[in-house]
């Protein structure tokens, strides 16, 4: 119909989609779609999401090293320069602090009913829209792409990267221990 396929066939649709549920499901079971969870993360009285994030980057980092390892995956580093991930990173937490949601926890709070997250569902198409239409322009005026920037802290120090996995799990560990024992975690109904 359009001369070109958004996947290489329906397993690929399938599997993300069985992922796509799944990710969600743990989202709510984790309670970071409610909208009280996450503006109470920005205000530093509620650190639930922080953990979720945390600990999704060490499992996820686990498990990307472990299907590296057995030549099951290729890694592929983004190219984008620093000045493009600053500007977009601004941009996603200017949103996330005005709508109390990021884009994944967002979609999972409108399959559990959230109404309020029509508008930035709303918001995030109007916003995927405007930076379709504007990036030709942009990349007129800015470098938003640089292979120089394709490293990760493995590649720079000559490090495995397992050294700095587990580094990470230890400190995580570490952190969300004193977090429990300095900060009460508020109750939700």
């Amino acid at each position: 119909m359009f001369g070109f396929s958004f996947f290489d066939n329906i397993l690929t649709l399938i599997y993300g989609s069985i992922a796509g549920f799944l990710f969600g499901f743990l989202l709510r079971k984790a309670k970071v779609t409610r909208f009280d969870v996450i503006v109470k993360q920005l205000l530093l009285k509620d650190f639930t999401v922080m953990k979720v994030i945390f600990t999704a980057i060490i499992v996820g980092s686990i498990g990307i090293y472990t299907m590296l390892g057995f030549n099951l995956i290729g890694l592929s580093i983004s190219d984008a320069t620093q000045g493009a991930v600053i500007i977009g990173g601004s941009i996603f937490g200017i949103g996330m602090a005005i709508m109390g949601y990021c884009p994944g926890t967002g979609i999972a709070a409108l399959a559990d009913g959230s109404r309020d997250m029509f508008f930035g569902l709303i918001g995030m198409l109007t916003g995927a829209a405007i930076f379709a239409e504007a990036y030709p322009y942009i990349t007129k005026y800015m470098k938003l792409t640089d292979n120089s920037a394709m490293q990760t802290l493995a590649s720079i120090t000559k490090i495995s990267p397992w050294f700095f996995i587990v580094v990470l799990t230890l400190f995580a560990i570490s952190f969300f221990y004193f977090l429990d024992k300095k900060f009460k975690k508020p109750t939700y109904e």
